[in-house]
């Protein structure tokens, strides 16, 4: 099913380039990340497949390169999220960063002057550290939201395909074929929709996918993990640097060695809400980052965000302004951790 998703991204001109780059040990690692930040691994969710960081940074690389044929941007997307920890985002909350989650990724450049073969590759393709230091300008790779750039488009066809089941492999395909590059009112490139109405549909994608994001299951998934992650390193099991090294399959291993409530995470198939504090429950009450993207779409009169040509979205952005989820949640069965 994996090959079915990504085939949907793979250009024409196949960018054989990135092949070698798989191989390498720092990509290889991030094979045993999984992309939904531990929600893999309890009842709470059933994705389609086991989606990792690989299969994301692969998809994306496919994506930068149908849209720019640059290579060197297309490498640079490739190696972009070489400094996520295991559990990914989990990790942020660990680290108090719940809001902004930009605190749990390593240095790229440090990462890969430990990576020998990952240098004489780019050795071989011209890419420097400069030009990896400076994906950012690599607007097509990242813009800030809501702009929509590769990365974010893949983080919400793949919630949408493989996580909630909100879309099938056909709706993402529309979506997908749909795209092409447009300049944005700062005249920098951006991916933006040739029509209206598909532009639509992505934007119920994107509801969907930050609706998910800004819910209680999702919350208290990483809360959950994260505590244990931080009883795991208080206790001496695991330190921080064990997250860049270790499988997350590893960690699992050591929270189902030491922690009693694990194993009711992982079987736990129901979160209970209230507005109430819960008594003797490990429960959650915190905010979290808000994910949106409100895409360039053509129109007549140029490049327009497609919120300002369609009622429809308005509504879909407004109700994610206004939506809330109760101010507790937990599992009846798990306690205090």
């Amino acid at each position: 099913m994996m090959k079915e998703y990504l085939d949907i991204f793979i250009d024409k001109e196949y960018p054989t380039f990135i092949d070698k780059y798989i191989k390498t040990d720092t990509l290889e690692r991030l094979k045993h990340i999984t992309q939904f930040c531990g929600c893999d691994y309890t009842k709470l969710y059933s994705p389609l497949f086991k989606y990792t960081r690989l299969d994301h940074s692969l998809v994306v690389a496919h994506m930068t390169w149908h849209f720019t044929h640059d290579k060197k941007e297309t490498i640079v997307a490739l190696l972009h999220d070489i400094g996520t920890p295991c559990f990914a985002h989990t990790i942020d909350v660990v680290l108090g960063d719940c809001i902004n989650q930009e605190s749990s990724e390593r240095n790229i450049i440090d990462i890969i002057k430990k990576d020998k073969k990952l240098q004489k590759y780019l050795k071989e393709d011209d890419v420097s550290f400069e030009d990896i230091n400076q994906y950012h300008h690599c607007y097509i790779l990242e813009n800030k939201s809501p702009k929509l750039c590769t990365d974010r488009l893949d983080g919400i066809l793949h919630t949408c395909y493989i996580w909630i089941h909100t879309h099938s492999l056909k709706q993402v395909k529309e979506v997908y074929d749909d795209l092409m590059v447009l300049i944005n009112e700062e005249g920098h490139p951006e991916i933006g929709f040739k029509h209206v109405k598909v532009a639509e549909k992505f934007v119920l994608m994107v509801y969907n996918y930050a609706h998910e994001l800004q819910w209680n299951t999702d919350k208290y998934v990483m809360k959950y993990i994260a505590e244990l992650v931080k009883k795991s390193i208080d206790k001496g099991l695991i330190s921080i640097d064990d997250l860049y090294i270790k499988k997350e399959e590893e960690i699992c291993r050591i929270f189902d060695q030491n922690f009693p409530s694990w194993k009711t995470f992982v079987n736990a198939d129901k979160i209970s809400r209230s507005d109430r504090k819960p008594q003797g429950k490990f429960f959650i009450s915190f905010d979290i980052k808000k994910r949106k993207s409100i895409p360039l779409v053509q129109t007549k009169n140029g490049f327009v965000r497609v919120d300002m040509v369609s009622d429809y979205a308005n509504n879909l952005y407004e109700k994610l302004l206004t939506e809330k989820d109760t101010t507790y949640a937990y599992v009846e069965e798990i306690e205090i951790v």
